[in-house]
């Protein structure tokens, strides 16, 4: 298991086409993948990163800080996706 923590760049957070694009990766990945929002330096509750809905439901904005778990076979590309669409704001 390999966690990261990234800043999100994109200008609506985590919501909508970015969100998906997240939940994708994590899915297509087969990796078992948690997102979590980090708020005064406390991790908060880990949500499935394949869940659109769920990732979602974190209300992460453009700024916020997220942890991110990835757990199987191919974690470092699946860390280098991942990583890239939080820190990416062409969303």
């Amino acid at each position: 298991m390999k966690e990261f923590r990234a800043v999100v760049a994109a200008s609506v957070g985590l919501h909508a086409r970015p969100a998906a694009l997240f939940s994708q990766a994590a899915k297509s990945s087969g990796n078992t993948v948690r997102l979590a929002k980090i708020v005064d330096g406390q991790i908060g509750a880990r949500v499935d990163g394949a869940s659109v809905l769920r990732v979602m439901t974190l209300g992460v904005k453009c700024g916020d800080e997220v942890v991110v778990t990835v757990e199987g076979e191919s974690e470092e590309e699946t860390i280098a996706k991942l990583k890239e669409i939080i820190e990416s704001s062409d969303h």
